[in-house]
Formats: structure tokens, C-alpha cells, sequence
């Protein structure tokens, strides 16, 4: 797990809020310079902060919570965390099952709370979005909706969250073959902006809740069903016992099956990858 910070956009204040600390920055420093108590030395010493933050554009406090009050920019329709901000997961798994089997498992959203331990549900809305309800730290319920805009049969899909939700995030998953024939090798992706930014993520992994360990028990989880062949339909654990599609009309249904997973739209995927 890799919390981010604000190391390469250092400003994080928009200019209305950077004019004001160095209006009151500069008021409070010459207050100060009338007397040597303690109360004017701790009014110097605030005053300096706020000409400090004024003229760099820059908030330790905001950095810390996780919070940007400047413009997205270029690209901010499409983007749900800056990608200087927040904690980022990358995960690979090596899971003995074909790629399209694994694909198809995972772009079906009633299949994700089998194996993602902390969602509670996945709702289809329309075409490309759905609702999500995940039971977060201290057992409080967050809900978003998210929303599919990237997507490659049997290679990538990725996702965004919209505008509106608990948590501000955004993932990718991408299925490779694995060498040596070995199946197939999952790779995810995700970025978000927990609740208290940097300092939320870091009381989540001291309370045993790191961002990191879960998504790796959480794809194992997954191998475990997948491998296990658990999670296959009633009609394509038949197939498998009987050794393979028999006849036209199996043959038939796959394909309508696969073809009906290519029917979301995509676009360029998350800036951040």
C-alpha cells in the first residue's frame, strides 16, 4: 500500500484562500512585532504559517487529511482521485483458469461479494453503472455508484466512482496469460481517497485494516472459488462433467454469452496507470 501525497503538485489551496492567509498572515505578523510576551511570539509564529502557506500555496493540514482544494484539471470529468492524493493498491494473483472464464466471472457484479469480503452489494443501475453498499471501518455502512469506462474482453476493465459517493476511487483489473501456461494473471489496480485522507489510512492500518493485506486476502479468496470451480453455473458444471459443449445449441449460448460482456461502452483509462 502506498499512501500519496501532494509531493508532486505541491499546491493545494485554491487562490481566494492563499490571497486571505497572506492578508491575515501579514496582519497578525505586524501585530506581533509590538511586544515580546509569549501571546505575541505564538501570534509571529502564526502569522509566518499563514504567509508561508499563502505564498506557497501549500497546506500541511490539507495534505494530511487528504483534502485539494484547487481544480482537478485536464481530465477531471473522468477522474475521481487526483492521483497525488490518497492510497494506492496494486495486487497480482496468479489463478489457474483461463482468461475468459475469469473475465466473465468477474465483469457479472453479482458474483463481486463472493469474494470482495467488505461488499455487502453490487446493483446494476443501467448499461455501465452500479451501486455499491461496503461495510467500512467501525462497521459504518458507505455506498457509491460507479461507473465502467474502460473496457477490453478478456484484458481490462476499469472503473470510476461518480460524484456523490462516500469514498472518492478508481480501479483497474487486467487479465494476461500467465507463463508457462499456468492459467491466467490478475492484476489490480486501485486508487482512493479514504474518509481523513492520509491520516484516515494510516489509523486503518494500525486498527489491523491496511488497505493492502485485504486486497490480497480478498484475491485469494477469489482463486480459492475460481480454482475450486464453485462458482460455475448449473448448466456449465454440467458441461464440465460431461467433458466439454456437446452440440450446437451450448456452443450457441456461450457465444451470446460472450458477446453480450462486449456491450459496454470504453474510453481512455484512468490517468494514473
Amino acid at each position: 500500500m502506498e499512501i500519496i501525497t501532494h509531493r508532486r503538485h505541491a499546491v493545494n489551496i485554491a487562490p481566494a484562500e492563499r490571497f486571505l492567509s497572506v492578508i491575515g498572515g501579514g496582519i497578525f505578523a505586524a501585530a506581533a512585532m509590538k511586544q515580546r510576551t509569549p501571546f505575541c511570539i505564538g501570534l509571529a509564529l502564526l502569522g509566518a504559517e499563514l504567509l508561508r502557506r499563502g505564498i506557497s500555496g501549500h497546506s500541511y493540514f490539507y495534505e494530511a487529511v487528504g483534502v485539494r482544494a484547487t481544480p482537478k484539471g485536464h481530465g477531471a470529468e473522468t477522474t475521481s482521485v487526483p492521483y497525488e492524493l490518497g492510497v494506492r493498491v496494486d495486487e497480482t494473483i496468479t489463478i489457474e483458469r483461463p482468461r475468459e472464464q475469469i473475465f466473465r466471472f468477474w465483469r457479472n457484479y453479482q458474483n463481486l461479494p463472493r469474494f470482495l469480503c467488505h461488499v455487502e452489494s453490487v446493483t446494476l443501475v443501467d448499461g455501465n453503472r452500479s451501486h455499491w453498499v461496503v461495510k467500512g471501518p467501525g462497521g459504518r455502512t458507505m455506498e457509491w455508484d460507479a461507473v465502467i469506462h474502460n473496457e477490453v474482453e478478456n484484458e481490462r476493465i476499469a472503473w470510476r466512482s461518480l460524484p456523490g459517493g462516500d469514498v472518492d476511487h478508481a480501479g483497474t483489473v487486467l487479465f494476461k496469460d500467465a507463463l508457462g501456461g499456468r492459467g491466467t494473471e490478475l492484476r489490480l489496480k486501485l486508487q482512493y481517497n479514504p474518509p481523513g485522507g492520509a491520516v484516515g489510512a494510516a489509523a486503518a492500518a494500525l486498527l489491523g485494516q491496511e488497505a493492502s493485506q485485504q486486497i490480497r486476502e480478498d484475491l485469494r479468496r477469489l482463486k480459492r472459488l475460481l480454482e475450486s470451480g464453485e462458482w460455475q453455473p448449473m448448466e456449465e458444471q454440467a458441461v464440465s462433467r460431461a467433458g466439454g459443449m456437446s452440440g450446437s445449441g451450448g456452443q450457441r449460448d456461450w457465444e451470446v454469452d460472450v458477446a453480450s460482456e462486449g456491450s459496454f461502452p470504453a474510453s481512455d483509462p484512468p490517468g494514473y496507470y
